[in-house]
C-alpha cells in the first residue's frame, strides 16, 4: 500500500513559541511516527525572505527551528526533514509553474489584496508601493514546494486554505497543459488545534511582540510567565478559568484530570501570583528534557546541518527524478538521441 504523503512548511523568521508548539509542532511530531504515512518537513527560507531582509535573523531562526523539532523527538527515520533550499527542484519548478498560472489569480490573493488596500486606504498614488514580487508570487512558491513531492494533504491554520485552493488550481492546468503529472493536494484544518493567548491576552504571535519562547532559560521563562495580564480579582475571589490566559496555556499541556482540578482551584479563587508560580512550575518541569537537548543541539550546528543534509537526499531521491520527468513534458530535454 503506498503512503498517504503529508506536507508542511515553517517559516524560519522567528524563535518557536508555546503556541507554535501546541498549535503545528506538536500534532506534526507525532504524526512522524505514524508509519502509514510519509511526512515532509521543510523549513521554509525561500518564503522567509519575503518577511524579512536580515540576513542574520533568518540565519538564527533557521537554526531554532531545526534544533527545536529535533530535541522534542521528530522521527527523521521516518519523516523527510530539509531546507527548502538544499532542493533546487522547487525553485525550478516554481518558475515552470509561473509560466501556466493566470496573473489573475494572483491579484486575488489575500496578501497582496491586503497590501493594495492598506495602501489605497493611506492614500498613496501607487497601490502597489512596496508589494515585491516575492510578495505577488508566494502563492506559486509554495504550490511547487506542495506539487514537487506530490503531497496528498497539506495541514493548514484557516488563513492558508486559499493558497491549497490556488496550489490545486495551478497543478490542474500543468497537467491539463502537460499531461497528468501532478497529485492535486487537499488542505486539512484541524479544528480542535489549540490556540493559545499571548502575554498581553491576544492570540500568540511574534507580529504581536506577545510571544513566550519555548526554550527560554529558566529565569527568562519564569519573568516571562509573570508577566502575563491577568485581572484585578484579588485571592480567595472565585475566577473564570475559560477567559484566562494562564488556565489556557496550561490546558494545552496538561490532562482532563489535572484541568479539571485547576478549575476547582479558580472556583476557590487562587491567587494570580500563585498561579502563575504554579504554571512556570509545570511547564518548566514538561519542558525541562527538551529543553536540555535543544542546548545541545545549538551549542552543536553541524549535529543539526548534518540532519538536514540527509534530509534533503531523501527528499531529492524524489524530486530530481520526477523533474526529469516534468522538463521533458514541458520540451527541455537533450537533443541527443
Amino acid at each position: 500500500m503506498s503512503k498517504t504523503i503529508v506536507l508542511t512548511g515553517i517559516t524560519t523568521t522567528g524563535t518557536p513559541h508555546l503556541g507554535n508548539y501546541v498549535g503545528a509542532i506538536r500534532p506534526a511530531i507525532e504524526a512522524s511516527r505514524d508509519y502509514n504515512v510519509l511526512p515532509f518537513y521543510f523549513l521554509a527560507d525561500y518564503h522567509a525572505l519575503i518577511k524579512c531582509q536580515d540576513p542574520e535573523r533568518v540565519g538564527q531562526s533557521t537554526l531554532e527551528i531545526a534544533a527545536t523539532w529535533l530535541a522534542l523527538g521528530l522521527d527523521t527515520e521516518n519523516a523527510v526533514f530539509y531546507r527548502q533550499s538544499d532542493i533546487p527542484e522547487i525553485a525550478e519548478l516554481s518558475w515552470m509553474l509561473s509560466c501556466v498560472t493566470a496573473k489573475g489569480l494572483m491579484n486575488r490573493a489575500h496578501a497582496y489584496k491586503a497590501a493594495v488596500q492598506a495602501n489605497e486606504e493611506s492614500g498613496e498614488a501607487d497601490p502597489d508601493k512596496g508589494v515585491t514580487m516575492g510578495l505577488f508570487n508566494y502563492p506559486i512558491l509554495m504550490a511547487a514546494d506542495i506539487l514537487l513531492f506530490n503531497a496528498h494533504k497539506v495541514p493548514v491554520g484557516r488563513d492558508q486554505i486559499q493558497h491549497i485552493e490556488m496550489a490545486r488550481d495551478i497543478g490542474a492546468r500543468f497537467n491539463h497543459i502537460y499531461d497528468e503529472h501532478f497529485v492535486i493536494p487537499e488542505a486539512v484544518v484541524n479544528e480542535n488545534t489549540a490556540i493559545l493567548a499571548g502575554l498581553d491576552g491576544r492570540k500568540m504571535s511574534k507580529s504581536y511582540d506577545n510571544t513566550i519562547p519555548l526554550f527560554l532559560p529558566e529565569k527568562q521563562f519564569r519573568k516571562l510567565i509573570m508577566k502575563i495580564k491577568t485581572n484585578s480579582l484579588e485571592p480567595g475571589q472565585p475566577k473564570d478559568p475559560d477567559t484566562c490566559t494562564l488556565f489556557g496555556i496550561y490546558k494545552a499541556f496538561a490532562t482532563a484530570e489535572q484541568v479539571a482540578a485547576l478549575r476547582l482551584r479558580y472556583e476557590a479563587g487562587i491567587g494570580w501570583g500563585e498561579m502563575k508560580q504554579f504554571l512556570f512550575e509545570y511547564l518548566n518541569d514538561h519542558l525541562m528534557t527538551a529543553r536540555e537537548r535543544y542546548e545541545a543541539l545549538i551549542q552543536s550546528p553541524d549535529k543539526i546541518e548534518e540532519a538536514l543534509q540527509e534530509g534533503a537526499a531523501k527528499a531529492r531521491e524524489c524530486s530530481v527524478p520526477f523533474m526529469k520527468k516534468i522538463r521533458n513534458s514541458v520540451g527541455i530535454r537533450s537533443l541527443r538521441s
